[in-house]
């Protein structure tokens, strides 16, 4: 039975999470490593950076400090894609894992040049715990207004499945169980690009149809890059899959998607990045994703076109163009 959790990375998701696993009842600990914003929060129990909408209980313990995190029974990863190697190796150092409990990957992304997913670069530094991943179309300022939401946690381990998905039984949360650990992980890695995608059509002013059918596709291509990589066709169809690719396409709470309509208006991906603060992991996702499908000798036209605006500097209506330009071909070929 899970009772204590450990949250690393201070974001909108984390901060989320601790707020939920708090109001099940659970002993937390919040980690984040910019001590100003931490010794803030310790202050206003609240995180103004990344979502001001919800006030952390006293019960909820804030530090920047990995040293001060005492032992608990689940340890969960919210901390960017291209950070969690990092991070994972600083927890271990600091004796997080020796008494092996569980960890719960929270991150979606695939390691650049390594392939890896989330939950085998957390497997390298805490080799003596069960891994897990939670995934699914769960945007952070709807969880922390508590609205309803559901989600699925996926682990080889089928205990350790059923215990995280006990920490997220609430009224307004809904979750559920695979085994499918790799679709799990693929899927909700590569929805990020193709909401890129759906935010540049709309700032193309390209219409519903258009965005409509660059959805239908992008799933298609979810299904041939994921299955090659050992995932399971089903997983794609579920909540890690079409649910998520859904909300990151159409909803304005999505980074990537706004990061798309920026293009898709006309601001390079410097001028947008310089000014926020939010990481869009649909470009470190881009570049790596792009480089697995490569290897793989998948074919995934819209993922190209992705990784052209955003690593080769094409013009996003010269890469739709292109795209709406190729040979003629069957729809499930």
């Amino acid at each position: 039975m899970i009772e204590s959790a450990t949250i690393l990375g201070a974001g909108s998701w984390g901060t989320a999470l601790a707020a939920l696993m708090a109001e099940r009842g659970m002993r937390v600990q919040f980690w984040g490593r910019d001590a100003e914003l931490m010794n803030e929060m310790n202050v206003t129990r609240r995180n103004d950076r990344y979502l001001d909408s919800v006030t952390l209980p006293e019960t909820v313990t804030i530090t920047s400090e990995l040293s001060a995190l005492e032992p608990s029974d689940l340890l969960i990863f919210v901390v960017p894609s291209r950070g969690i190697h990092d991070i994972a190796r600083q927890a271990a150092a600091a004796g997080l894992g020796k008494h092996g409990p569980r960890v719960l990957s929270c991150t979606k992304g695939i390691e650049l040049n390594s392939g890896l997913r989330m939950s085998e670069i957390l497997a390298e530094s805490f080799p003596q715990c069960a891994v897990a991943a939670l995934s699914g179309p769960n945007h952070a300022e709807e969880i922390a207004r508590k609205q309803a939401t559901a989600a699925v946690v996926a682990s080889t381990d089928h205990d350790l499945a059923r215990e995280v998905q006990d920490c997220f039984r609430l009224p307004w949360f809904r979750c559920y169980t695979s085994d499918d650990l790799i679709g799990v992980e693929w899927a909700g890695a590569m929805k990020n690009p193709y909401a890129i995608a759906a935010g540049i059509a709309e700032g193309l002013q390209l219409g519903d149809n258009a965005i409509a059918a660059l959805v239908t596709r992008a799933l298609a291509e979810m299904v041939r890059l994921g299955t090659a990589k050992g995932g399971r066709t089903e997983t794609f169809y579920g909540l890690s899959g079409v649910g998520d690719l859904v909300a990151t396409c159409y909803s304005t709470h999505s980074r990537n998607h706004r990061l798309g309509l920026a293009l898709g208006h006309g601001q390079t991906l410097a001028e947008y990045t310089s000014a926020t603060s939010m990481v869009a992991e649909g470009v470190p996702n881009t570049q790596s994703l792009y480089q697995c499908a490569q290897e793989a000798g998948v074919r995934t036209p819209l993922l190209d076109a992705v990784y052209s605006i955003l690593y080769q500097g094409k013009p996003p209506h010269h890469a739709l163009r292109e795209l709406l330009g190729r040979e003629p071909r069957a729809e499930f070929d």
